[in-house]
């Protein structure tokens, strides 16, 4: 069958397909440690399941608005006026199936063919992907040189005048890096004056370790409101990816027509575990504390055993999410694969770790650099010290 031309532009998932293929070596008995996985290892918190019981037991599964109801849209302008003192009244924002749903509603409501957004990179697989299935164009900006950090400088090497905004993703995915506040300011009051949008991705805001906070463009300055679009969900801060519970804030005309296409693709998200999200927000933030805390510890031991045990690996140090971006560019030219070809890229390495040593990493060539590799910390420490073990070893001769 022929495919259409923006269905032929799109990658596969590199995060799932690395997930799925070490799940069916897993299924086949073999002992894989996974670095791959994008989402919490904790449990949904007790008190949000019983709410979605409650929910069920109450007959609430038929329709809802396409935008969410109203219970939970309240909910969360109550959470952007307590966490970033910015207003929002209903109309202004729409619950969507997850992040991504809610970043494809998005970038289709506000694009033409050829517009343009710039990506700082290395930059979270889908924004890429989301952006040219919606007609426009990514323009990634390499932030390596600045410390992984992205700032007015790079996005003014970066403008055009097809330019219609900005992703900002702080901390981001893959290396967890937080930009500094100044910049954000600083970005945020060139954006204004040129009438650009900034679309804060705030998914990680509430996993930042060592005492650092959380900053976007809504805080940097109120009237930044009519030229931010604020994207989060539920699923990392009380580790409900499963739930598919995104939502959008920004200016009333750009969730009206989000809410046009929802209303002919998904219609609303699933309705009882919008009343998951609704008891999650109105929680408050004791359990992503506690995942914070032990994010920041298992960090810690990953840091310090890269620091003194492997010395041809580098990683960057991350300041929130769950992620370790690794440099490997030391071992290019040095290991063979098992086809006996010389290991040359991230996709090569991560293949080797997985054939040879049972170890999934994410090839950071997915995330806009090839020298790097994604490695999730999601997970049990005892996973994380058997996995770091093995990598170890397969690098040990060099």
């Amino acid at each position: 069958m022929k495919l259409s031309c923006r269905a032929s532009l799109i990658k596969p998932s590199a995060t799932l397909a690395i997930t799925a293929k070490a799940k069916k070596l897993k299924s086949e008995g073999k002992n894989v440690v996974s670095f791959g996985a994008g989402e919490p290892d904790f449990d949904t918190p007790d008190y949000i399941k019983n709410a979605v019981k409650d929910a069920l037991d109450k007959g609430q599964t038929k329709y809802t608005p396409v935008s969410g109801i109203d219970e939970l849209k309240t909910a969360i302008a109550e959470k952007f006026s307590a966490d970033y003192g910015v207003k929002y009244e209903n109309s202004e924002i729409i619950v969507s199936c997850g992040g991504k749903h809610s970043l494809y509603n998005l970038f289709s409501a506000m694009l033409n063919d050829g517009d343009e957004i710039i990506v700082p990179s290395p930059y979270w697989v889908s924004y890429t992907e989301i952006i040219k299935l919606s007609g426009g164009v990514p323009v990634t900006a390499d932030t390596s040189k600045n410390n992984f950090k992205f700032n007015l400088k790079l996005l003014e090497k970066n403008l055009t005048g097809k330019t219609r905004g900005v992703i900002i993703n702080s901390p981001s995915n893959p290396t967890g890096v937080l930009m500094d506040e100044k910049d954000i300011i600083e970005i945020a009051n060139f954006a204004k004056k040129r009438r650009l949008y900034i679309i804060t991705d705030d998914i990680y805001e509430k996993i930042i370790f060592d005492g650092k906070k959380f900053f976007n463009a809504l805080m940097a300055d109120k009237s930044m409101k009519e030229y931010t679009i604020a994207v989060n969900a539920v699923s990392k801060t009380y580790s409900m990816t499963g739930f598919r519970i995104g939502y959008t804030a920004g200016p009333g005309d750009l969730i009206a027509a989000m809410n046009n296409i929802q209303s002919q693709s998904t219609s609303n998200p699933a309705t009882f575990a919008q009343y998951g999200a609704l008891a999650a927000l109105k929680g408050g933030y004791e359990f992503s504390n506690m995942m914070r805390d032990e994010f920041q510890k298992r960090r810690d031991y990953m840091l310090d055993f890269f620091d003194k045990n492997i010395k041809s690996m580098v990683p960057v140090k991350p300041d929130g999410a769950f992620y370790l971006f690794v440099d490997i560019s030391k071992v290019f030219g040095k290991l063979k694969n098992s086809n006996g070809d010389i290991i040359n890229s991230s996709a090569e390495f991560c293949g080797y770790l997985l054939d040879k040593y049972l170890v999934a990493a994410v090839p950071g060539v997915e995330f806009g650099n090839d020298n790097f590799i994604r490695l999730s910390f999601a997970t049990g420490l005892d996973v994380i010290k058997e996995g770091l073990n093995r990598i170890k070893e397969s690098v040990d001769l060099l």
